[in-house]
């Protein structure tokens, strides 16, 4: 029994050696890689359940935020009208006439020549894609597969089947934005009233949305705020150039192979270039298929070599030279962005994903580089020209009344 006592106070004794404290701070204890790996985890965790709450707003006001998204981008692209006038100082209201006028006609002429051209050669191409499905369903039946019409037909309407009962996810994805008519009606009114007020007092709104947050926050937020603008600037701007350089690429081509709906194609490729990857894509599947119904095998086959020459020379091309220096983003982070925003939105997910993340990309960078002025408020100085400038006014109204009192007496 004492032999058993001495060992257990031998224990105690090289457990807590004489003069040691005993620990204060089970944690201390701890490997230092083991609490660095749980103070990130822990705010990652944070960081990502603020995610998903702001994700669930946006779920929840979509209506109101992907007509938000859209106008920042046209407001982005007309933006260089309005700043042109201020620079000849013409009245900026003037300026945002204008662009909306050329906004307007543009959409109207797209519009116009996509609806006329399809109206004249919309039947023919229903009727000659018939033709050519059962073509395709004789010659399977006679060739060495061993498929059969009813096998291919039953298939096909399967097919069918799952993309109708799935389209709203397919358009809209987890958003699933403007499913009734009343919604497109609505979020259209407020794309454009929310255009015209972003080209007219855009700053301004800034300047209160940044009247918000703390004072020592203004700087930096207001700083990396204009890089990420004039980011998505550049991106819209030159992504329109782009888009059209396929356009004409592809619509000559399809013009010199003989290939019906070559402006409709042509106008179908613009706008399709503004999702990277995925327009492409389809909008050359669009062309090869027509020259496949209407021209046969071989006309398609080179059709399909002009797509892949004007893809190949904006990709290599276009997109170093032009689109680096806009868009600072690794083409991974493109096609990761494109992936993410198809999945949660669909269509419009994939159309803002790319400016979204070269906005993102810039203000880091802005923010991470400290490209501010410590001891400048931004939002400070904005009130107090307006102050300078709201009396200059009341200054030269009231002088005009006096001049006008003058000589009336």
């Amino acid at each position: 029994m004492d032999e058993h006592e001495n060992i257990a106070e031998g224990a105690d004794r090289r457990a807590n050696p004489v003069g040691s404290a005993p620990v204060a701070d089970a944690a201390s204890e701890l490997p230092l890689g083991v609490r660095v790996a749980a103070a990130w985890s822990w705010r990652l965790i944070l960081i990502g359940i603020a995610a998903a709450a702001l994700i669930w707003v946006i779920v929840q006001v979509r209506i109101v935020v992907v007509p938000v998204v859209i106008a920042i981008l046209l407001s982005a692209l007309l933006y260089p009208i309005v700043h042109g006038f201020e620079r000849r100082r013409w009245p900026r209201s003037l300026g945002v006439l204008t662009a909306m006028i050329v906004f307007f006609v543009s959409v109207s002429g797209l519009v116009w020549l996509i609806v006329s051209q399809l109206r004249a050669g919309f039947g023919d191409v229903a009727r000659r894609s018939t033709i050519a499905w059962e073509q395709f369903l004789d010659w399977l039946e006679s060739s060495p597969f061993g498929f059969n019409a009813e096998q291919i037909n039953t298939f096909v309407e399967q097919f069918l089947k799952t993309l109708d009962t799935h389209q709203s996810q397919i358009w809209s994805g987890a958003l699933t934005v403007t499913t009734t008519a009343g919604q497109l009606l609505a979020g259209t009114l407020l794309t454009v009233f929310s255009l015209i007020f972003l080209l007219i007092d855009g700053r301004r709104i800034w300047y209160w949305v940044l009247g918000f947050l703390p004072q020592r926050a203004h700087a930096p937020v207001a700083a990396a705020g204009e890089f990420g603008w004039v980011s998505v600037g550049q991106y819209v701007r030159v992504q329109v150039l782009v888009a059209f350089m396929d356009a004409v690429g592809i619509g000559i081509g399809a013009a010199i192979l003989g290939v019906p709906l070559a402006v409709p194609i042509a106008i179908f490729v613009f706008l399709g270039s503004f999702i990277p990857f995925l327009g492409a894509i389809t909008t050359g599947a669009l062309a090869v298929f027509i020259a496949l119904v209407y021209n046969g095998p071989v006309n398609a086959l080179i059709m399909l070599g002009v797509v892949i020459l004007v893809n190949q020379i904006e990709g290599h091309v276009l997109q170093p030279l032009v689109m680096g220096s806009a868009v600072r983003v690794h083409p991974l982070g493109v096609v990761l962005a494109v992936t993410t925003g198809a999945l949660l939105a669909g269509i419009p997910g994939a159309l803002f994903a790319v400016p979204l993340t070269a906005a993102a990309s810039a203000m880091v960078n802005a923010l991470v580089e400290k490209r501010w002025d410590p001891t400048h408020d931004p939002v400070a100085e904005h009130h107090k020209h307006n102050k300078i400038h709201r009396e200059a006014r009341t200054r030269a109204r009231r002088t005009a009344r006096l001049r006008r009192g003058g000589g009336s007496a």
